[in-house]
């Protein structure tokens, strides 16, 4: 009996011992991971939190003599000067429209591309593809609006190929420039020229993910590939997709600057369907210098872009778990 209670005993403190060595190695890979991680939480602390101690500004009647610590204090007054002035409301509906619009095309268009690539037998062929889709992402805004305005406007704002062609068919010339009407679609156009090789890119690795026994059970069932990629390809695509769309809800408040100025520039024309908030605060600090508002109009943002990528998490949660992020 003693002798099986010492056994026993050897057998748990050996037992407990190697459990000791096992949190100490497992302490140790910790150790090592956060050394990994540090300079990366420096950068993010330094570069992403520390900036908002300037969110103060928004409150202020901000002026660079007297600085941060003795701007005199102005509490909401930015934001009623923005939310008072007469282009808010169109302002806050061209970047909601817009964004979209830019979206729901991006999402389409890499789903569609994805399932198109997908289908391409050859390995080589698959690949070029790929690359020349892919190449728009890396072209700049400026680029862009230099085609652009090669395809919808000569030297004199008018001609250009589009309206060439059609003059070829006897339809009316358009002088794009001074239509806003069109502008929405035009720039959709161009934003699913740019993003949709990057979209799916995306959703190409999430259907490389899907096993290949699930296309075998379609093909047993004499299923064809354009049933499959509806049946089968699609609906296994719906979380990655949800995924994209929380993203691009919490920017949807934020216009795609640096295209929509490239292209639009100070074309005051255009601005009844172009004019987003971060065009409106650009011009806003170049011509008047306005820190205070534009500040709060950069919170406003960022506040409201929060609560959208909280309220469309929640109602992924409810309606969809098996794609939600939480």
């Amino acid at each position: 009996m003693s002798t099986d209670l010492g056994a026993a005993s050897n057998t748990f403190a050996a037992t407990g011992s190697e459990r000791g060595r096992s949190r100490q190695k497992g302490r140790g890979r910790d150790y090592g991971l956060v050394i990994l991680a540090a300079p990366a939480v420096v950068l993010l602390l330094v570069f992403a939190y520390g900036p908002m101690a300037g969110l103060v500004v928004a409150f202020q009647d901000f002026n660079v003599a007297d600085g941060v610590f003795g701007s005199p204090w102005t509490g909401l007054e930015n934001f009623e000067f923005f939310f008072t002035s007469g282009g808010a409301g169109r302002i806050l509906w061209n970047t909601l429209f817009l964004n979209v619009l830019f979206l729901a095309a991006t999402l389409a268009s890499g789903v569609l591309l994805a399932i198109m690539l997908n289908e391409i037998r050859g390995h080589v062929t698959k690949r070029f593809f790929q690359s020349v889709i892919f190449v728009p992402y890396f072209v700049s805004p400026i680029v862009v609006s230099i085609f652009l305005q090669a395809f919808l406007a000569g030297p004199s704002g008018r001609g250009g190929l589009v309206n060439d062609l059609t003059d070829v068919f006897g339809l009316p010339s358009v002088s794009w420039y001074t239509e806003p009407g069109p502008w929405p679609w035009i720039l959709t156009a161009v934003k699913v020229w740019q993003m949709g090789g990057y979209m799916s890119v995306i959703f190409l690795a999430a259907i490389t993910a899907i096993p290949e026994e699930v296309y075998e059970a379609g093909v047993i069932d004499g299923a064809s590939r354009a049933q499959m990629a509806l049946r089968i390809t699609l609906p296994l695509l719906k979380p990655t997709a949800a995924i994209l769309l929380v993203l691009g809800v919490g920017r949807i408040f934020y216009g795609d600057f640096g295209t929509i100025y490239a292209i639009v520039g100070d074309n005051g024309t255009l601005f009844s369907t172009t004019d987003v908030i971060d065009t409106y605060v650009f011009r806003a600090l170049r011509t008047i210098g306005d820190f205070g508002t534009t500040a709060a109009i950069g919170l406003f943002q960022s506040v409201v872009g929060f609560v959208l990528v909280v309220v469309a998490t929640l109602v992924q949660r409810r309606y969809a778990k098996e794609t939600s992020l939480l």
